[in-house]
């Protein structure tokens, strides 16, 4: 398949058309928008704002200043809007029936996303059109096309990645990029990001955006394949402290990060188990992670589930402990660790974690 890398290789960065401002005017006008609060919600750095105004007839506005360029989300009762938002006049037109079709104008580092979304179209139809086969291969317990599913979500998720990390060498002074960045530390390696970053605008890595990637390359650099794992001590369902180090004994270990509120975590355990149950002789454990805050559901999920590994948490939700020294930022989320305490795997999903131990285990 063949991407237009010529469009990401061509994007504008110099504005064009948007006076500067030193303020923003967000305008909205959705027909069919029945009368209604309307949310607009930004993040800067470990602050949150959400300003709110009431639309009438469909029609309504924001203004404010913003230092940077920043993702901002539109939220109304139906779904979120993410755009831009920077000091300029910015306009969201569209139907309340349709607000994935939201047309966004005003916003030159808009219409710079814009453009790279149009341009990676082709491979993302494809993986959204794949992802609703693979649910209902999972539905129907097909494990041969759940198998070639995976195969092929993973060499279009790698054509995706690769064309957003060409339009970041290609635009390292765009806020765009910083943002490419921040979504893909959630399935990439910190040897392909940590230069991608440092090659950006020192203008782009003090913002607040930079200051926080900064801090989530660093937790990455920790879970890269080939560093030592880091030793740790919580608690486990019964209240007993578990240290990792004396719970890994010289065994390969799956760091499983989960939580039983999280729906993906939940469909990815049935693979998990099936793993453990055919690799438990030989020389395999599991030791998983909550990121739960509430025991009873925790403990719950895991009878549900039939998992039969030691399971730890500090119950902090997202501030888990070792949740925060790895920079885990979605889950589920895992890493395989050999019997020297390395690292040599991580994020085993579907078919991929059974494979991966027949390759060291067989």
């Amino acid at each position: 398949m063949k991407l237009q890398y010529s469009l990401l290789l061509g994007l504008a960065l110099c504005g064009c058309g948007h006076q500067a401002l030193d303020h923003f005017t967000v305008t909205g006008d959705i027909k069919g928008l029945k009368d209604s609060i309307v949310y607009l919600q930004r993040q800067m750095g470990d602050s949150s704002y959400r300003d709110s105004v009431v639309a009438k007839a469909g029609k309504f506005q924001f203004t404010g200043m913003a230092a940077q360029p920043v993702q901002a989300y539109l939220a109304t009762k139906e779904r979120y809007i993410p755009f831009f938002l920077e000091n300029s006049e910015i306009r969201l037109e569209g139907k309340a029936d349709s607000l994935d079709k939201v047309r966004i104008t005003g916003s030159a580092t808009q219409a710079t996303q814009d453009s790279l979304t149009a341009s990676i179209r082709p491979v993302t139809d494809q993986i959204d059109t794949l992802v609703d086969a693979y649910r209902a291969a999972k539905k129907a317990n097909d494990s041969t096309k759940l198998a070639a599913l995976d195969e092929r979500l993973d060499s279009l998720r790698a054509i995706r990645n690769q064309a957003m990390e060409a339009f970041i060498r290609t635009h390292p002074s765009s806020p765009v990029s910083l943002y490419q960045i921040e979504f893909l530390t959630y399935s990439g390696s910190y040897h392909v990001l940590g230069p991608l970053f440092e090659g950006l605008d020192t203008a782009l890595r003090v913002t607040f955006m930079g200051q926080y990637l900064t801090k989530n390359l660093a937790a990455m650099q920790r879970r890269e394949v080939g560093a030592k794992i880091m030793d740790f001590t919580q608690n486990d369902l019964k209240g007993q402290p578990i240290r990792f180090t004396d719970y890994r004994k010289g065994r390969y270990v799956l760091l499983d990060f989960w939580a039983s509120w999280c729906g993906p975590c939940r469909a990815e355990n049935p693979n998990v188990l099936k793993a453990y149950n055919r690799f438990k002789e030989k020389n395999f454990v599991v030791l998983g992670v909550s990121l739960d805050e509430d025991s009873a559901k925790w403990r719950q999920a895991v009878v549900k589930d039939g998992m039969p590994w030691t399971q730890v948490s500090d119950l902090k939700g997202w501030k888990n402990e070792v949740s925060l020294q790895y920079g885990i930022g979605a889950i589920p989320a895992n890493f395989l660790i050999d019997t020297s305490g390395t690292i040599i795997a991580q994020n085993l999903r579907g078919t991929a974690l059974e494979k991966k131990l027949a390759e060291i285990l067989q």
